[in-house]
Parts: C-alpha cells; sequence; structure tokens
C-alpha cells in the first residue's frame, strides 16, 4: 500500500511540476554546461498596488539579482519563511540583492491591501511588497503553491527556485553565489 502511494504521489508531483514549469519543485540550475540556457523572468504583470516602493520591473532590475517570494499573509509557511527574507534583504541588499514579495491571496480576505499593509508591519518587512491579487505575475511564472522563491541572475534569468519552506542555506548560499558572479 504504502509503494503504491508513493508512486501515486510521485506521478502527481510530475505532472504538477514538470508539465506547467519544465522543473521539478526545488531546482537549482547549477551546471557545468557553458551552453545551458535559463528561463527568462517574466515581468511583473496586474499588479494591483506596490507597498514598500514605487512600481518596479524585472527589466529595470537588471544587473541585480533578484529574489523574488510567492507568498500570502494566511499561509502559516509564508509566515514561517518571512523572517528569513527580510534577513536577506537587511544583509545583501547592499551588495546588489533586490528582494521582491509577491502577495497573491489564497482566500477573498486576502485581498485587501490593508490586511496586506497590516501583515507587512506586523512582520516588519521592509522591501517591496507587490499585491498580485488577479494572479497575473503569478500565471506569468506559472507558479503553483505558496511560498515560492525565484532567484533571478543579473540577466534577468531564474536560476534558482524553491517551492516550499525550509532549505533557507542552500538559498542563502544561492544568493550568495549569484552576488559574487559578474
Amino acid at each position: 500500500m504504502a509503494s503504491q502511494l508513493d508512486a501515486q504521489a510521485s506521478a502527481w508531483v510530475s505532472r504538477t511540476w514538470s508539465s506547467e514549469t519544465g522543473h521539478p519543485p526545488s531546482t537549482n540550475f547549477v551546471t557545468t554546461d557553458a551552453q545551458r540556457t535559463y528561463p527568462t523572468a517574466p515581468e511583473f504583470t496586474g499588479i494591483d498596488q506596490w507597498l514598500n516602493s514605487p512600481p518596479l520591473s524585472i527589466k529595470a532590475l537588471r544587473g541585480r539579482v533578484v529574489l523574488i517570494d510567492f507568498w500570502t499573509h494566511a499561509c502559516v509557511n509564508c509566515v514561517r519563511t518571512l523572517p528569513h527574507v527580510q534577513r536577506w534583504h537587511e544583509r545583501y541588499a547592499a551588495q546588489g540583492l533586490m528582494v521582491v514579495g509577491i502577495h497573491t491571496p489564497e482566500f477573498a480576505f486576502e485581498r485587501s491591501t490593508d490586511s496586506v499593509r497590516q501583515a507587512i508591519r506586523r512582520h516588519g518587512l521592509s522591501y517591496p511588497v507587490a499585491q498580485d491579487n488577479r494572479y497575473q505575475t503569478w500565471n506569468a511564472y506559472a507558479n503553483q503553491c505558496w511560498p515560492a522563491v525565484y532567484l533571478v541572475d543579473r540577466q534577468g534569468r531564474i536560476v534558482f527556485t524553491h517551492f516550499g519552506e525550509g532549505d533557507e542555506a542552500a538559498i542563502e548560499q544561492r544568493i550568495q553565489q549569484l552576488l559574487a558572479a559578474p
């Protein structure tokens, strides 16, 4: 019975993640292959409101390493990751890291700009947060869960993704590698 459930779970993960994004739930696109092509980061689209910042664009952020964090304030897993994301913003912004939170609501009550502002205050977030109530940026990234981290290199390519909470050390290591690269 357990092996049948494992097989079903593996099949679901393959269908769910690979068909939409072309990569598994956590992918570090590190390779020695110089010919490796990376997906270009889509623009932030359909943003209802920018908080802590004027509007941003991926194009304008070229030349910087960008960490994009899809989250929603009623998600316990998201709330657990926010201190790490804030710490990376504080620790690495001066070295060229731009953290952008994309708040995409799971529930209707999370659509209120006031509730998002309260969550930003409650969690002490000082980096830009985009309110994506219509899921347009979410869909542009073919994102499927909260929380989700996308690391974008200086050339505007997605080079690392992580879905779910945990693995903060690996994410931070990849941030450091990207910041050290020309």
